[in-house]
């Protein structure tokens, strides 16, 4: 009877450190999709400013804004975060007629949130102990 609770315990216990990692290793991944989705939404932003689609600039902005500030939320990052600012005067300039300074604005975005992809790449290679 001794040996049953026991083994339930541990097993309760392992259960818990299990799940929760796996709760863990969503968060890292969604944060991983979101600073990719940013990315790209911010390429998309800059592409369309040098073709003097503004209103598509804005949107693409808008939309990686939104991505960087769930991964910055996930898991905070000095890149992020002057992504996010570049973001927000992307908009800001945009909004005032600028286009020329709202795509220069989401190409620093997309330096920084480009950073953040390196980063995660590095943090990666790291992880893995470069085996050979």
């Amino acid at each position: 009877m001794k040996v049953n609770l026991i083994s339930r315990a541990f097993l309760v216990v392992a259960l818990g450190l299990f799940i929760g990692m796996g709760f863990q290793g969503f968060a890292l991944a969604a944060e991983e999709d979101h600073a990719e989705e940013a990315l790209k939404h911010a390429k998309e932003a800059v592409t369309h400013g040098n073709a003097g689609h503004g209103d598509i600039l804005l949107q693409h902005a808008q939309e990686a804004l939104k991505h960087a500030e769930a991964a910055q939320k996930a898991a905070p990052n000095a890149h992020l975060a002057e992504g996010i600012k570049a973001l927000k005067e992307v908009a800001e300039h945009q909004k005032a007629g600028h286009l020329d300074v709202a795509t220069k604005s989401a190409e620093t975005a997309v330096t920084h949130l480009s950073q953040v992809k390196a980063e995660e790449e590095d943090d990666m290679d790291m992880g893995m102990g470069h085996q050979m």
